[in-house]
This record gives C-alpha cells, structure tokens and sequence, in this order.
C-alpha cells in the first residue's frame, strides 16, 4: 500500500499541535514548548518519534495519565549532578529542562549529571543531545522505554523496553556526531508506523511466543521485540535502566506503565542527560578537528560491494533539517488523516 504525501509548512505544523495541547488545559508556553520539539523531530528525520506521537499524547493528557498543568522542579542537586522532577507532565518539558542544567553544571564543573522521575515520553533523545554538541561538548541521555515489549534474554516476560540511548559530540563541521539508536532491532514507533501504513515489518524485527519470525506489525501485541546483538543488546538495555530508571526513583521492571495501552495512569519514566565539557580535559580547541580527521578516514574507506559509502552519524542532518524548514514538511496520507481526525476529536482546526 503507497502512503502519498501532503506538504507543510513547519510553523503551521507548529501551530496546530500547540492548539491541540492547550485545548487539554496544557499552558500556551509549555504547549509551545513541546510542539516546537515534536515538529522539530520531524524537521531532522525523526519522523517516528514527532507529531506521529501526539494522539498518544492526547490520550494521556485527556484520560488524566498525564498532568497537563506540571510544575517541573529540581529535587535533588549537587555542584554536577540534579534530579528533575517532571510532575508526570509532558515529557519534553522535563528533558529539555534537565538537557539545559546539565549544560550549566558542565560548563561549571566540567560535567553535569541531570536524571528525570515522573516523566513521560519526550521523542527522540537527539533533540537533547544535538544542542549540547552544539556547544562544543559530548552529550549522553537514555530512557526507560515508555513499555516493555522485550523480554529477558531466553526469557518470556515482557520486563524491558526499547530503552533508547543517544550519544553527541563537535565534530569540526556543521552536523555534530549524533548517535540515537533504540537496543531493540528496531524502534516500536517504526513498527507503529508500518502498520499505519499498512506495510509488513522485515524478518529479526520481531518473533512471536513461537519463537518464529513476525512480519505483520499489526501482530505486534503478541509478540518480543528482539534486543541489538542478543545478550549483548540485553545487557546494554538493563544497564540504562538502571541509569535511568532506578537511579532516579523512576520506573524500570515489571513497574513499566504501557503509555499507549494504559492512559490513566502515571508512568514514573525515568530519563537522564549528560554534558561532558572537553575544556576539563584540555582538548577543547582540538577535539573537534580530530574528530573530523577520523571521520575522513572513516569515510575513505573503500565500501563492500554492494554497500554505500561509509556515513557518520548525524552526517547531512543540518542540510536536510534547513531543507524541511524551508520548504515544509512532507506527511505521510496516513497520519494527516489521523492528525486531522484528532482535530476534529478536540475541536481544533485542523493542519490541512
């Protein structure tokens, strides 16, 4: 099945989620707030986790799941490291809060150590690490998976989420390095997205309680998403949830709330933000150079037959990002039917 596609400018894209979310008594400043990053997740790419995800915010802000008018607050703080408090609001406002401390205290003391309780869902982790790059320092952020679909390595409960890790870092040019990478196969938004679509998912993304390969994502509810690299990928997803997760006094485990599934209650997702000044280490001048010369390197490498050419991550994203903000954001038929279904749900006009 094709999934033609509709044309947008990004503020009026801008415009409507913020509508939709002040229409659920979510204050003019924070409903801006989130809808400039979740548009923003569209402009570089991340179209999984942008406005394809604001019915699920509405299903949480209108079921009483997520607190529409949160306070967020710094509970715990050292000279390098805080908690913030995310009063079960809207995710974006807590990790965007914690992204900016952890950019003070680093600029103050070399790093900053930010975690986050009582948070949601807040897209993807490059909208916090990108900007940190930005300013000439390494950034970290993890999250709990805001729902397990992953079991134990050799196990059959669901008690692991997709549990997303992203990493940032100067690179010598206008696109930083940013790494944003879930430690399943693929991100269940990808999957939510395929059955949007109403295409099939490709083999190794998913098996089901058979143990054999699950193609239709529709299928999703009875089945495991599969973990990067087996016990590997395991090991990896349970070491950010205890970062993320335990650390913080937030959700990890069988305390997980499914946000989609259930939209009642709080989910306790924990989150957290590094920013690491290369100043501390005396390479603040050269560390962006040499992380190009190495990426030269690695880009020379002559490909495998049949590959592309070897690419960073991150690489080309500004371009592209400057691209859609000129030009509009390309949407899926499939999601603007939802979004304007969803507008007409709230009571809002709709984007198109």
């Amino acid at each position: 099945m094709s999934d033609s596609q509709t044309r947008i400018p990004a503020n009026e894209l801008i415009g409507f989620v913020k509508r939709v979310l002040c229409s659920l008594d979510v204050p003019e400043s924070d409903a801006v707030t989130v809808a400039k990053l979740m548009v923003e997740a569209d402009i570089f790419g991340y179209r999984t986790h942008g406005v394809f995800r604001l019915r699920q915010y509405v299903a949480r802000l209108r079921d009483g799941g997520c607190n529409s008018q949160a306070s967020v607050t710094v509970a715990r703080e050292t000279a390098a490291t805080a908690v913030v408090d995310g009063d079960n609001g809207l995710g974006h406002l807590a990790m965007r809060k914690a992204s900016q401390l952890a950019l003070e205290k680093a600029r103050d003391s070399g790093i900053g150590w930010v975690g986050i309780r009582r948070g949601n869902h807040s897209g993807p982790l490059a909208l916090y690490v990108r900007p940190i790059a930005e300013s000439g320092m390494l950034g970290m952020a993890a999250a709990v998976g805001s729902a397990n679909h992953v079991p134990p390595f050799g196990g059959t409960d669901l008690l692991l989420g997709t549990n997303p890790i992203a990493i940032s870092a100067p690179s010598g040019s206008a696109d930083p390095f940013v790494l944003d990478m879930a430690t399943t196969v693929a991100a269940m938004g990808k999957i939510k997205k395929l059955d949007q679509q109403g295409l099939s998912m490709p083999e190794g993304w998913m098996v089901g309680r058979d143990g054999n390969p699950l193609t239709n994502p529709a299928d999703r509810a009875n089945g495991f998403m599969l973990p990067i690299g087996g016990p590997k990928g395991f090991g990896l997803s349970v070491g950010i949830g205890l970062m993320a997760g335990v650390l913080n006094g937030a959700a990890f485990g069988s305390n997980v709330v499914d946000f989609t599934s259930d939209t009642t209650s709080e989910t306790n997702t924990g989150q957290f933000v590094m920013a690491l000044d290369t100043a501390a280490f005396g390479v603040d001048e050269t560390f962006g150079n040499a992380a190009a010369e190495v990426f030269d390197e690695m880009r020379a490498s002559k490909p495998l037959p049949g590959h592309d050419p070897v690419r960073i991550p991150g690489e080309n994203k500004s371009a592209f990002a400057d691209e859609n903000r000129r030009n509009g954001l390309d949407l899926g038929q499939a999601l603007c039917r939802d979004l304007t279904a969803l507008a007409g749900e709230v009571s809002v006009e709709p984007p198109f």
